[in-house]
């Protein structure tokens, strides 16, 4: 299997405490955080991996280079910002197989992706995401599912008691490149995603495992004192 993971991320809401750096590269515990991603994915038998990257990106080939022990990395450079759509049609271009993941750089979901794997073609879904059950929460947008696990809708982020969150991590077809926008630049998330509800079959998988996203810094010094113990 193979799959995109996006690096590009500027970083700005970590700025008081990294900058300079991706945010895929914000240090925990003497390795940056895209590390545990790589390993996450090693775990998990994905022998292909495609780094989508921009901003300072060579920092990122110096750590990793071409290899991840034996998993391969590839890298798709951005010359602009593309958005995270954007960036993922770009980094598609260089895919082998019929479907992949897709990563959110920031993000680490620990979960056992051969279940949403086995989930995915089961359901004969264009395109699924693992999705996080929450409590008392802001930052996120929610999603709903039907008894299908089919995803019916997305919602704005806001003040929630509970609900389930996109986890940032996807199994998707090939074939969902033909329904992009036409634009060069777009969000993956609120220019496809929301848009392709009624034409797609999106698939919602709930997982309880581990995840942690570094976006924020409070989230990223929770990071570093849970993720070396994990």
């Amino acid at each position: 299997m193979e799959a995109i993971v996006l690096a590009g991320g500027l970083g700005s809401r970590l700025r008081p405490v990294i900058s300079g750096i991706p945010k895929p590269m914000a240090p925990i515990a003497d390795k940056p955080f895209l590390y545990y991603i790589l390993k996450w994915l090693e775990y998990n038998q994905v022998s292909r991996i495609i780094l989508s990257v921009g901003y300072q990106w060579e920092i990122i080939y110096n750590t990793f280079g071409d290899r991840f022990n034996d998993r391969e990395l590839v890298y798709s450079v951005e010359d602009s910002p593309l958005g995270t759509g954007g960036a993922i049609s770009f980094a598609m271009d260089k895919l082998t197989g019929d479907s992949f993941f897709i990563i959110n750089g920031d993000t680490l979901f620990k979960s056992d992706l051969s279940q949403l794997f086995v989930f995915h073609h089961q359901g004969a879904f264009n395109l699924s995401i693992l999705l996080k059950p929450m409590s008392h929460f802001d930052r996120y947008g929610t999603v709903e599912l039907n008894t299908r696990n089919r995803i019916t809708s997305f919602h704005e982020k806001g003040p929630r008691t509970e609900g389930l969150i996109n986890g940032g991590v996807y199994l998707a077809d090939k074939k969902i490149k033909k329904h992009f926008p036409a634009a060069q630049a777009f969000s993956f998330e609120k220019e496809f995603l929301e848009t392709k509800l009624d034409e797609l079959a999106f698939g919602g998988l709930i997982s309880n495992d581990y995840f942690i996203d570094i976006g924020i810094p409070s989230d990223y010094r929770k990071a570093r004192i849970e993720l070396p113990n994990l």
